[in-house]
C-alpha cells in the first residue's frame, strides 16, 4: 500500500475542494443569477429567459474561474465576491414576491 506525503495529500484536497466549488458553488451562482434577473425593469417572461440564458453564463464562468485562480481559497472566495451582491438582489426579488 502506498502512502501519501503531505504535499500529495494537500495537492489532492486542493483540486476536489475545486471540484466542490465549480460544481456545487458554480451551481449556485447560476440559480441566483437567475432568481436575480428577476429584478431587472423588464417584463416577467423576458426576465425569466434573460436569467436562464444568464445562468449558463455564469455556470461556465465560475468552472474557468475556479480553476484558473491561484489557489483554492481564492477561488472559493471570488465566488463567495460574486454571491454576495447576486443574493442580495435575489432577497430582493423573494421579499417583493412574498408580499
Amino acid at each position: 500500500m502506498t502512502v501519501l506525503r503531505a504535499p500529495a495529500r494537500r495537492s489532492r484536497a486542493a483540486l476536489l475542494s475545486r471540484i466542490v466549488a465549480a460544481l456545487f458553488g458554480g451551481y449556485a451562482l447560476a440559480a441566483l443569477t437567475s432568481v436575480a434577473a428577476l429584478a431587472l425593469p423588464l417584463g416577467t417572461v423576458e426576465a425569466v429567459l434573460a436569467g436562464m440564458q444568464a445562468s449558463f453564463l455564469v455556470y461556465a464562468g465560475a468552472a474557468i474561474w475556479v480553476f484558473a485562480a491561484r489557489s483554492a481559497l481564492r477561488a472559493w472566495l471570488g465566488l463567495a465576491v460574486v454571491a454576495v451582491p447576486l443574493l442580495a438582489m435575489a432577497c430582493k426579488v423573494w421579499a417583493e414576491a412574498s408580499a
